[in-house]
């Protein structure tokens, strides 16, 4: 075997540096898991620790230049790293998932093609792993970035609709905090009767208490209560067997129910109604404060733009990270969404204000 070139030296140690940066973070993340998450962790790390021997034998005496293969470290791999030690959260996974999917190896011929199997499928169970974690937040995550972005939107549109048919600023003011209070209660008000209402159906879904002590009397050779079970869904032969069941039991209550835990994942009206309002609050705040602050004019205009597309790209960018796309393509369709609805009532508002003068 020939001795390796320093181009060659350079690729081991950035994938040497990359592989025991990757063992790290996973290492870090199951020291916060527990139970088959923090197994699962332990043995992906142990994947990256026979990677790195794969680097090590290639870089023979030059693996012991430790200097050189800390600076090579991916700046990705060194931010995850980071993330992985102070939250060890679904964001790390997410972002853990695309550094998999970004592997080199099958395109590299001093990597093996074990090693580019291991790193495909360790996209995969990473992004389980992640997927429980998204499940787990999905239905906050959803109302805080909608009505985040429902506030950033829909205020922003109204400001700008409005200041463009040309009246004073204090009424621009007074529309845009009009706007919030009204979005961020219409918003709480929507989620409240959301949630209650679901609750309400799940609660009418319930079998009757009252039901069982009519089960002493049934007609054991007609068995109806077969039928019960059957409307909830079990086959015949299903409902069948549990209704003998029952009546050869009835000092235990067999009914069949909404789980407990549908309710629970469905939450709170008040905490719906309330983060709700707040979400949407935070959004809508934004296009208001140059006007808040004493600006007016066409330069508010452009500091409510570009403080709402931060907020935008921002909330965009989260979207992606946890979704495990792109973050830069999520921040820039949230910004195109958002610039475009308030490029539409700005354009209104200039014909309006046109029209009337």
């Amino acid at each position: 075997m020939h001795p390796p070139t320093l181009s060659e030296i350079r690729r081991w140690k950035k994938y040497l540096a990359a592989e025991r940066a990757e063992a790290a973070v996973y290492r870090d993340l199951a020291s916060r898991r527990h139970g088959e998450e923090q197994e699962i962790l332990l043995a992906l790390a142990e994947a990256e620790s026979r990677h790195e021997a794969h680097w090590l034998e290639l870089l023979g005496e030059h693996a012991g230049e430790d200097a050189g293969v800390q600076r090579a470290v991916p700046l990705r791999t060194r931010v995850l790293g980071w993330c992985a030690r102070r939250f060890g959260s679904v964001f790390v996974l997410a972002l853990a998932q695309r550094a998999e999917a970004r592997s080199p190896y099958e395109d590299d011929v001093d990597a093996t093609p074990a090693m580019a199997a291991d790193e495909r499928i360790h996209e995969e169970v990473v992004r389980g792993l992640a997927a429980r974690g998204r499940n787990r937040l999905s239905g906050t995550f959803r109302a805080a970035v909608f009505g985040a972005n429902d506030g950033l939107v829909s205020n922003l549109a109204l400001v700008l609709g409005i200041g463009a048919t040309g009246v004073s600023t204090p009424i621009i003011l007074a529309t845009g905090l009009a706007g919030l209070l009204a979005g961020a209660l219409s918003m709480g008000a929507g989620e409240f009767v959301s949630i209650r209402s679901q609750r309400e159906l799940l609660a009418a879904s319930n079998p009757n208490p009252e039901a069982h002590h009519a089960l002493p009397h049934l007609d054991v050779d007609a068995n109806e209560l077969s039928l019960v079970y059957r409307a909830r869904g079990m086959s015949e032969a299903e409902a069948i067997e549990h209704a003998a069941t029952v009546l050869g039991d009835l000092s235990v209550d067999h009914s069949v129910t909404v789980p407990t835990d549908a309710h629970e994942e469905i939450g709170s009206a008040w905490g719906a109604a309330s983060s709700s309002f707040w979400f949407f609050s935070s959004g809508a705040i934004i296009p208001v404060l140059p006007y808040l602050f004493g600006l007016d004019g066409f330069t508010a205009v452009i500091v409510s733009a570009i403080l709402v597309g931060i907020a935008l790209l921002a909330t965009g960018a989260i979207v992606g990270l946890l979704s495990g796309a792109p973050p830069y393509k999520r921040a820039l369709r949230q910004l195109a969404i958002g610039f475009g609805a308030a490029a539409a009532t700005y354009a209104l508002g200039l014909a309006f204000g046109t029209a009337v003068g």
